[in-house]
């Protein structure tokens, strides 16, 4: 395989600054990691960067609840994260936060040219306004009492008792739940980037190549759609940046969090000299960036971002990865079942390799979701990591030091050598295109053969032999040297351990020493590389991640007597998932005389909700809409089958009822934030 040096920028999504890492976002941050670490091992000059996302509305609520201010808590929290990252053996060359100084001149920078080209529109839109705070609020930021039923502290949209739904100004007694005061409508201009300008070179980029093909025929569901332009704007209070010329007026999180890719790097570029911005972001750059991302972000980072940096005169990424989500043992991340586990508290039982193996081992290029299976998970580490590689060392190494002085025979027998190294290309091939699943079958079909060789060979039963004892030297000479070459190829995916056979060995792990030989040379004591995963760590990890829902549930009989007791935090916001979905198909529900069921496409996923609209609309009327939903709310098992989240409505009910339907930009996955 021609190996011409490349240089080559690689980013992952940026995680969001109010939270900690799980190890669903885990699997990116491996993913991406290995895929760098692999070219770095090759000889290229790699820069894998990244940052915290750490502008929106959610931040500077959660701040003010906490009494601090948001500077303080993203610098906290930025301080956990590359925590996390560094003990899962994450190897960043410059991990930084959207909220720099050079994130802030690139913003500005990329927004005031796509201005001067005529990119920017200007139109009047009218929100609820909290009077006090001087902001303006979502439907679920008022609450008061329900027009229906009379039961208190209820959201601005529907009723928690009843089930009913209304607007906001039918709300008897509204308050803001930000402030508790009264709202107000108001009108406010904002800004929209004028995606439908970009059309035609996104549908010719989208099919280019640069995409997976699942991400392409997706995206050609949006473009029949019809792109939408794309409000950028949020009032004042705001935790962002102020968009230049506009006081009062911020930049919508998602407009500068994918500059975040560019001000990290740039960050880079400012504290080296041998690295230069231009020559990575220009029109004409030769250099090649790469995204690895989520499926749920794929809209910003397929149609927004590449629109964004042509109408900026920068040059667009080579591709974008999309890979799937986590379940584990076969479901959701569940906090009750323990199941939704932190990066913190999976370091704090087992060892980080043991993740990145059983990731690196069901990953594929495609965007299909991945189990963690926790009882396969141990089962394949002890297996394979502890079996069989391992174990190729261990049942050798001490004969070497006993034996033979600690030096390596000069192998006579090069076949099953030289039929490891015949498998460097394709193993090389699948590392580059992400088939990491692949590449580890291979690796461990190599390993078998290893382990079979020293088996039939038995050096334990040649060293009792004298005139064996050259065949003893010359097996496990060979022996370490397969393990050698297995061990480079798991470079990317197992680098402590790696590092600690380079210890044993004293010899580098590169791909240009793959075919070297250690005739004659001395390593050191062998010592325990790897211990089995115990299942009572698996159990202790799931145990310590549950969390007690009961206690956020109270007798209704003291809800009746203190409503009070119904109030909830900021934080209990911060957890709702609204998600743009499109209504992919909507039917009747036989013998129900309220319910229509609706498949919901949420930009790669799709999900069922049996919603309570038939009054006020006919299916047809509603296939190919946009509306928004609840996408994180426990499924919940109706007569007529599993309803997996909630349509918004407003209206005071029967025909005067109307779905939530989002525009100027809005697209199936995307939040709202």
């Amino acid at each position: 395989m021609a190996n011409s040096q490349r240089k080559i920028l690689v980013t992952s999504a940026l995680p969001y600054a109010n939270g900690p890492i799980h190890l669903g976002h885990m699997l990116e941050y491996i993913q991406t990691d290995i895929w760098s670490r692999y070219q770095k091992l090759r000889g290229h000059e790699c820069y894998y960067i990244c940052a915290d996302d750490a502008h929106g509305t959610p931040i500077m609520l959660k701040a003010q609840q906490l009494g601090v201010k948001p500077e303080e808590m993203i610098a906290q929290v930025q301080t956990e994260h590359q925590q996390d990252f560094a003990d899962f053996h994450i190897e960043f060359d410059n991990y930084h936060s959207t909220h720099s100084e050079e994130n802030r001149e690139l913003a500005s920078d990329i927004y005031l040219k796509l201005r001067d080209g005529g990119y920017i529109k200007t139109k009047t839109i009218s929100q609820l306004f909290d009077p006090e705070k001087s902001m303006f609020l979502p439907d679920r930021f008022v609450k008061g009492t329900c027009p229906k039923c009379k039961s208190e502290d209820q959201y601005g949209d529907n009723c928690d008792s009843c089930g009913a739904t209304y607007s906001p100004t039918d709300l008897i007694n509204p308050k803001s739940a930000v402030s508790g005061a009264t709202p107000i409508m108001k009108d406010t201009e904002h800004f929209f980037f004028d995606l439908p300008a970009f059309e035609n070179m996104l549908q010719e980029w989208t099919r280019s190549g640069s995409l997976q093909q699942e991400m392409a025929n997706k995206l050609g569901e949006w473009f029949e759609q019809g792109l939408q332009q794309w409000d950028i704007t949020r009032d004042a209070p705001y935790f962002g940046f102020e968009i230049p010329d506009a006081p009062g007026k911020f930049f919508y999180v998602w407009l500068d969090a994918p500059i975040g890719y560019m001000g990290s790097f740039k960050n880079l570029c400012d504290k080296r000299d041998d690295l230069n911005f231009d020559e990575f972001w220009n029109k004409d750059s030769t250099a090649e960036v790469y995204h690895f991302i989520g499926k749920d972000i794929v809209y910003f980072h397929s149609l927004f971002w590449p629109a964004m940096l042509e109408g900026a005169g920068y040059r667009k990424p080579n591709s974008v990865y999309a890979h799937g989500y986590v379940t584990v043992n076969g479901a959701k991340m569940s906090k009750s079942k323990g199941t939704f586990i932190k990066a913190r508290t999976y370091l704090e039982h087992l060892q980080p390799e043991y993740l990145r193996y059983y990731y690196a081992a069901k990953l594929s290029s495609r965007i299909d979701d991945l189990d963690l299976n926790l009882e396969d998970f141990a089962q394949r580490v002890n297996s394979d990591l502890v079996g069989k590689l391992v174990n190729l060392a261990s049942r050798t190494a001490g004969f070497i030091s006993k034996r033979f002085d600690g030096k390596l025979a000069d192998i006579e027998d090069m076949t099953l050598t030289n039929e490891f190294l015949a498998k460097q290309d394709l193993i090389a091939e699948y590392y580059e295109s992400r088939e990491y699943g692949k590449a580890m079958r291979e690796i461990m079909a190599l390993a078998d053969n290893a382990n079979a060789f020293v088996a039939d060979a038995a050096p334990w039963q040649l060293v009792k032999q004298d005139d064996k004892q050259s065949e003893a030297h010359q097996v496990c000479s060979n022996a370490l040297n397969l393990f050698r070459i297995l061990v480079t190829y798991l470079k990317p995916v197992l680098p402590k351990l790696a590092e600690d056979v380079e210890a044993f060995l004293q010899f580098p792990l590169t791909w240009d020493n793959l075919g070297a030989s250690l005739a004659n040379h001395e390593i050191a004591k062998f010592k325990a590389l790897m211990q089995r995963v115990d299942m009572k760590k698996i159990e202790a990890i799931t145990e310590a991640s549950k969390e007690n829902l009961e206690v956020q549930k109270a007798p209704e009989t003291e809800l009746e007597k203190d409503p009070i007791s119904e109030e909830i935090s900021f934080d209990d916001f911060a957890k709702l998932d609204l998600r743009i979905a499109r209504i992919a198909k909507a039917e009747h529900v036989p013998d129900a005389n309220k319910l229509l069921k609706l498949q919901l496409d949420l930009g790669g996923e799709t999900k069922q909700v049996f919603a309570g609209i038939k009054s006020a609309y006919a299916p047809e009327d509603l296939e190919g809409k946009l509306t928004v939903m609840v996408a994180n709310l426990a499924p919940r098992k109706m007569r007529f089958g599993m309803s997996e989240g909630m349509v918004l409505a407003a209206g005071p009910g029967k025909k005067d009822l109307w779905i939530l339907e989002p525009h100027d930009g809005a697209q199936p996955g995307m939040r709202v934030k």
